[in-house]
């Protein structure tokens, strides 16, 4: 009787690992599938991933797409600003600016990110 009580709880605890198994392999996290919370916790470590000199595709290949995002040409430089969501400010169901963590480019590749390289930004 022992015998076969332990049989069905290895044979539980391995259909379990089956599944759990099959379940990171055939959904991994992509950002656009995440609730708020997780988007913001993914946000951050993958932030901390990034590189000066990535390519904007390399980002949003990392990252997703952006919340927010503007642009300005600047003489022969084409400046970009996408803001990724990582912290959460006010419960009002809106992502705005002072939620995100601003990543700039300069003709497509990332030269920048953060609170102080925003406001350089906005200064020229």
């Amino acid at each position: 009787m022992n015998t076969k009580v332990i049989r069905l709880i290895l044979a539980g605890v391995g259909l379990y690992a089956l599944f759990v198994f099959m379940i990171i392999a055939f959904y991994p996290d992509k950002p656009e599938n995440m609730d708020w919370k997780d988007r913001e916790e993914y946000n951050r470590v993958q932030i901390t991933k990034l590189k000066l000199g990535s390519t904007r595709e390399e980002v949003l290949a990392l990252l997703g797409s952006p919340d927010l995002t503007e642009a300005k040409r600047q003489g022969v430089n084409a400046i970009q600003v996408m803001f990724f969501r990582t912290q959460h400010v006010r419960a009002d169901g809106l992502t705005t600016q002072d939620e995100c963590t601003p990543l700039l480019f300069e003709n497509d590749k990332l030269i920048a990110w953060g609170e102080g390289a925003y406001s350089s930004y906005q200064e020229s």
